[in-house]
């Protein structure tokens, strides 16, 4: 059995790396985004012994920009050359400026600092910060690489498995070739074969939706001095975020010294791919703009479109937004199989939440294998399970919820409340810390489960979702209807604030 925690116990979890004893643990990590990248930092922190597998020749560190949440961030504390490198690349003196899509302003230019002190909120300690896809990727690469940690590529599973006899789970690559660990991470995305041992296959379905993206150096404006003028950076050289929102659609430009992004949500076309690869040309962006729903009257403002005519060839990605209903089960039978972010749960882009939640995820599993040592490795799987599933489960439906947000915006509404323009970013998410969650409340969850308790009944250790909530089963086909009937989305009982 795991022991009790103490007041020691609870101070491991601010140990750094080589401060951990040795557990034992032989974990494989499948796949390379962020739940898997920081799954294998914190498990060697931890004292586990890592290994990682990787389908493509290389990881990919192609992309633009996402919200990093500061739940996500706070275990930079431990890693002090990721948090000098953070602190370099990140977004420092940002501003925000918000436009409805014809260009008229809605909420002039103002400091992300001053933004948050209007919405009672410490400047000092910001939710997060929109960051650079590339360069958050190569920062997590360099870490694996000072770590010394294994990485086979080129190594497509198609296959999983478990032996629970001898505690083990496994997986099988296209060429045969057969791994096993005593915990197998599948953090390989939406529609990982890990799901019909997991439970069943959970098909992934298309949103309806996609997003063309772009990012490209910040030179490529000097071909139109009316563009480069309208979306230059404030002074003293500051980066801006730049939101566009419009019927059934939004948009974000962010332009930083080096390079200029931007993005825009739209119904499919048939051209997209959940790929960061596969490029569309800009004749198709320009021609979807003036199509979409609503634009019969007031179209897209004649300087956005000139910003897509500056996108080089071959920059465009037309990104398709794929879900899963959201469903408890992530482990196999045995738990020696576990998915983490995306394969386990997916996001809407406006939910701001994808990549953290992928973080917190992968912390949190370091964090119960860690307290529950080698012999407990299927008590801590579960333990993560039950710290995990609900707060994701209302953080996908706030996902929801920031979309009808942007996408529907109630112009109105926005005049009287200019905070109805942004998405929300409730405390319950980003004032979590999921390691020190962990180590506080792990003895109480294996507890409370196997004393038979179910999830939703959990009152042994304090919720991280929405206080007052109580779980329901809910699915995305029910949240599609009530949206496109006119419905608010309802979130459920609870302070979603």
């Amino acid at each position: 059995m795991p022991h009790s925690l103490t007041h020691e116990d609870s101070a491991m979890s601010s140990k750094r790396v080589g401060e951990y004893p040795k557990t034992g643990i032989d974990v494989l990590v499948v796949g390379t985004g962020l739940a898997g990248l920081t799954a294998a930092i914190e498990c060697v922190r931890k004292g586990h012994n890592v290994r990682v597998l990787e389908r493509n020749a290389t990881i990919n560190t192609a992309g633009d920009m996402y919200f990093m949440g500061l739940s996500a961030t706070r275990f930079f504390k431990h890693w002090p050359e990721l948090a000098k490198e953070y602190d370099e690349i990140s977004l420092h003196n940002a501003w925000i400026e918000t436009f409805k899509h014809t260009g008229e302003v809605v909420i002039t230019p103002k400091k992300v600092a001053d933004r948050l002190k209007a919405d009672g909120l410490d400047p000092k300690t910001p939710p997060g910060t929109f960051q650079m896809r590339p360069l958050i990727y190569k920062m997590f690469v360099r870490q694996l690489e000072r770590l010394n940690i294994p990485i086979e590529f080129n190594r497509r599973v198609v296959d999983y498995f478990e032996d629970e006899k001898t505690g083990k789970g496994g997986c099988v690559t296209e060429d045969g070739k057969r791994y096993e660990a005593d915990v197998v991470i599948a953090a390989d995305g939406v529609g990982s074969k890990s799901q019909q041992l997991v439970g069943g296959q959970v098909r992934a379905r298309s949103s309806g939706r996609a997003m063309w993206r772009a990012a490209f150096p910040i030179e490529h404006l000097d071909q139109n001095p009316e563009v480069k003028e309208f979306f230059k950076m404030m002074p003293g050289n500051e980066p801006i975020v730049r939101t566009w929102l419009g019927p059934s659609t939004y948009a974000l430009t962010l332009t930083r010294e080096d390079v200029m992004v931007w993005i825009v949500n739209h119904d499919v076309t048939g051209t997209e791919a959940e790929s960061w690869n596969h490029t569309i040309d800009k004749k198709e962006v320009l021609d979807g703009l003036d199509k979409m729903p609503g634009m019969e009257k007031h179209k897209w403002a004649p300087i956005f479109k000139d910003l897509v005519n500056c996108t080089p060839p071959d920059t465009i990605i037309n990104f398709e937004l794929l879900w899963r209903n959201p469903q408890p089960k992530w482990c196999s039978p045995g738990a020696r199989v576990i998915q983490i972010g995306d394969s386990a749960h997916s996001y809407l882009p406006a939910s701001g939440n994808g990549a953290t939640q992928a973080i917190e995820d992968a912390i949190s599993l370091a964090s119960c294998l860690q307290v529950g040592g080698a012999e407990n490795v299927p008590d801590s799987v579960r333990a993560h399970i039950r710290f995990r599933f609900i707060r994701n489960s209302c953080a996908q439906k706030l996902g929801f919820s920031n979309a009808e947000l942007l996408q529907d915006t109630d112009w109105d509404k926005v005049k009287l409340n200019p905070r109805r323009a942004a998405p929300r970013l409730p405390k319950w998410v980003w004032e979590h810390d999921p390691e020190a969650y962990a180590h506080e409340n792990y003895a109480k969850c294996v507890k409370s489960i196997k004393a038979g308790v179910a999830m939703e009944d959990e009152t042994s250790f304090p919720p991280n979702y929405p206080k007052g909530y109580r779980y329901k089963p809910w699915n995305i086909e029910d949240i599609m209807e009530d949206m496109r009937n006119g419905k608010e989305i309802d979130l459920g009982p609870g302070d979603w604030n």
